[in-house]
């Protein structure tokens, strides 16, 4: 999603009581749709999100439009179905949208969505869909405790019948058995194992007839809920939907490769690195894998379109009352508090000494400086090296020396305090960024490092 939620509370507050008018509901941006892979063979849909408050379906999703590489077939892939409830932690603040696939009104809010993801669907290239949620308890086929019972829903692959006359895939109980088994393979304690659960829908199951699993089947596309259960931290409940969705991938004949070791741990490492925020073609890039609660003075453009990409695809600005919340699914990673100014966007690189050599570091990225760096001097502008107690008489941080004891450090961009933010000027308009962080380089987890001439490196691939 790279379209800002201006409307999102607003949005939020006329679902709750019950008076969404569809002039709020057609400014929200709409779901994200991923395809992944080369195509020439089988396409399967992935759904995430559809309930906001069911984080491992989503960010499982996630994680394969930002670390996976489909090699063979097709994957396609919605990871924020429900990004309003996701926003806001809701099962859906509008309704349930996964009981709105036999009728939607065309008043309801979710109605675009709806109609939109039904068309995705039913598209002639899908061979499969799998829609991930979280789920209560333990599903057991026979009763053994109030958490672990026929009624409840986490850890089991559901289907609505065992066969459905489809081009291909139609043997959804033996699919779902496979899935099922390999997954168990895998289990962190023996008590998480999966089972296979059959919801019978068309014989008169009048609540799963309302859903979008049901939805494929009527028209004849093979479909699968998958569950993780929400006794489950956020990173376990990925790690099992990952197992669950690598065996369907194997069963189309779908090739990937993952850029992640396939542990909790593993997932969650994938889930929390290389979250950025890119304003203005990345002329202003801020990380968020460790941000401050609030940044201030962030330079937007004065009169423009707040338009930023992102690095995730769970990453959202919601308006607030001055400021920006960044959100990443249903968590504030930071807020920020801009400062709208004019823009000059003639500069593409500076050039600077990094420990003693010279590099040139193009705008937006960021290098890594194990003692000192200086902004080498830029005829008609300057540098403003955030936090910095060293400058010029003129007020620029071009040709002076800086370490990391010449900065403030709740100056930094991150809570470690090691990052900073080196701000180019021309005359009154911002021209752009860099980011000097201190320390020794690190590996960059599912992003390829971008070098500068000499010692620098971009984690994000604006």
């Amino acid at each position: 999603m790279t379209l800002p939620r201006r409307f999102l509370l607003l949005f939020w507050m006329a679902c709750s009581l019950g008076g969404a008018s569809s002039a709020l509901a057609a400014q929200m941006p709409d779901f994200s749709l991923h395809r992944l892979g080369p195509g020439g063979g089988s396409t399967l849909l992935v759904v995430g999100g559809i309930q906001g408050d069911e984080p491992g379906g989503f960010s499982a999703a996630a994680l394969l439009v930002t670390h996976y590489t489909i090699t063979q077939g097709q994957v396609w892939v919605v990871p924020n179905l429900n990004f309003p409830s996701i926003l806001v932690r809701s099962r859906g603040g509008c309704g349930d949208m996964n009981r709105k696939f036999a009728h939607v009104d065309a008043k309801d809010p979710d109605y675009s969505a709806v109609r939109r993801i039904q068309g995705i669907i039913v598209d002639p290239q899908v061979d499969l869909i799998l829609n991930l949620h979280d789920g209560s308890g333990f599903y057991r086929p026979s009763y053994e405790s109030p958490l672990k019972n026929p009624k409840r829903w986490g850890q089991c692959v559901i289907i609505d019948q065992d066969n459905l006359d489809a081009r291909s895939f139609g043997a959804l109980a033996r699919m779902g058995q496979t899935a099922v088994a390999e997954a168990n393979k895998a289990l962190v304690k023996p008590e998480h194992r999966y089972h296979l659960k059959n919801t019978h829908t068309s014989k008169g199951d009048k609540e799963m007839e309302k859903t979008l699993s049901y939805f494929a089947v009527r028209n004849g596309k093979p479909a699968f809920g998958v569950e993780a259960s929400k006794e489950f931290t956020t990173e376990f409940r990925s790690y099992y939907h990952i197992r669950i969705l690598e065996s369907f991938m194997r069963q189309m004949g779908i090739a990937f490769t993952r850029k992640f070791s396939l542990s909790p741990q593993g997932v969650k490492n994938a889930i929390n690195s290389d979250v950025a925020v890119a304003f203005h073609d990345g002329r202003f890039v801020l990380p968020l894998d460790d941000a401050r609660p609030s940044m201030g003075y962030v330079p937007l453009k004065k009169g423009g379109e707040q338009t930023p990409r992102f690095s995730k695809p769970l990453l959202a600005l919601v308006a607030e009352a001055g400021a920006w919340r960044v959100a990443y699914g249903n968590r504030t990673l930071t807020r920020i508090v801009p400062q709208y100014m004019e823009y000059d966007e003639s500069l593409e690189s500076v050039d600077v000494m990094l420990d003693g050599k010279p590099a040139t570091v193009r705008i937006g990225s960021t290098i890594v400086a194990r003692d000192s760096f200086l902004v080498k001097s830029i005829p008609g502008y300057r540098a403003n090296a955030i936090g910095a107690v060293k400058e010029k008489a003129d007020g620029s941080e071009c040709s002076v020396l800086l370490r990391k004891k010449d900065f403030t450090p709740r100056f930094s961009v991150d809570k470690s305090g090691t990052t900073y933010r080196v701000e180019l000027y021309k005359g009154k308009a911002f021209a752009g960024m860099f980011l000097v962080r201190f320390g020794s380089p690190r590996p960059v987890s599912g992003k390829e490092t971008l070098t500068a001439t000499s010692g620098s490196e971009s984690e994000f691939g604006f």
